[in-house]
């Protein structure tokens, strides 16, 4: 399944929830049009897709494979699109002026 299936098949699944059938429409839209579609506007689907229940009820009606079918392809794109987040120790100068190559700790 390719993004913009799973896009459409959020859509289906979220009539009952106008936010994340309004979210899952603009995707789909954007997508049908060969528009780049930013990693914040699918994590927001999932996230309101969470939200609202709509997971938990995919994960109910299929089946594993089918569900993560539907679910991976979204989780793929936000993971090439977003940002990585370094958890490399942050230099904090302990008096001004002083050369972070020099500096006897680190925090």
């Amino acid at each position: 399944m390719d993004l913009r299936d799973a896009t459409l098949m959020f859509l289906a699944e979220s009539a009952a929830h106008s936010a994340v059938a309004d979210i899952a429409q603009s995707a789909y839209d954007r997508l049908v049009r060969d528009d780049e579609i930013d990693y914040q506007v699918l994590r927001e689907l999932l996230d309101e897709a969470s939200g609202k229940g709509v997971l938990r009820a995919m994960r109910q009606k299929y089946s594993q494979a089918a569900f993560e079918a539907i679910v991976m392809p979204i989780c793929k794109e936000i993971g090439r699109q977003a940002p990585i987040r370094s958890s490399r120790p942050r230099w904090q100068p302990g008096e001004p002026g002083e050369d972070p190559l020099t500096a006897a700790t680190w925090q």
